[in-house]
């Protein structure tokens, strides 16, 4: 698990300042998978692999100025990004592994999780610790701004059959963390998929 952390490291960090400039216009798809949680206000709700942290302002706009809003990543430069772009004034930003969280347990109304399943370096147990930090009920959205398609077609890859966020694959991975799938959807302008805690 060091080498996939170490990995997972090393790739954002070469990347972290230009990251947004890259990908310019997935505010508003980032904005349309924050509303599909249906977050209230005062809910607390984590951006989980947050990186440069684009959902941030999102999610606090949904759960208001009585709300948490908390942003957690793996790779130092990616939150520094983060703080330079002004978005450390929408969220607490947190130095944190997915496998560790240091958040008690169903502190959260909501997980929003971009990019990261496939980052995971243990899917089922990451998720399930992700599941822990949740409370019964609670939702987590499954996001990337384009579907595996044309995410699969922009690495110049095949799709294959083995991609973990294919539905045959992730829906019992999911089940087995303590999640339920609610809906899926891998389109080729977004992937979201959202979940909720099993009681």
């Amino acid at each position: 698990m060091a080498d996939t952390r170490t990995q997972v490291q090393e790739f954002f960090s070469a990347r972290a300042a230009g990251w947004d400039s890259r990908f310019p216009g997935d505010g508003p798809a980032f904005a349309a998978a924050v509303s599909a949680l249906g977050l209230r206000p005062g809910d607390a709700v984590l951006d989980i692999g947050c990186g440069t942290g684009r959902a941030l302002p999102a999610l606090r706009a949904a759960v208001g100025a009585g709300g948490t809003v908390l942003g957690a990543d793996l790779t130092p430069a990616m939150l520094d990004a983060a703080v330079r772009a002004g978005r450390d004034s929408d969220g607490a930003l947190l130095l944190a592994d997915a496998a560790r969280l240091p958040l008690r347990d169903a502190a959260l109304d909501a997980v929003f999780a971009a990019g990261l399943v496939s980052h995971l370096a243990r899917p089922a147990e990451d998720l399930c610790e992700i599941a822990r930090v949740v409370r019964p009920g609670g939702l987590l959205a499954l996001f990337h701004p384009i579907g595996r398609a044309a995410l699969a077609a922009r690495h110049g890859r095949p799709l294959t059959d083995d991609d973990l966020r294919a539905e045959p694959n992730l829906t019992p991975v999911l089940a087995r963390s303590g999640w339920r799938v609610r809906s899926y959807a891998d389109e080729d302008d977004r992937y979201l998929v959202l979940a909720v805690r099993d009681s």
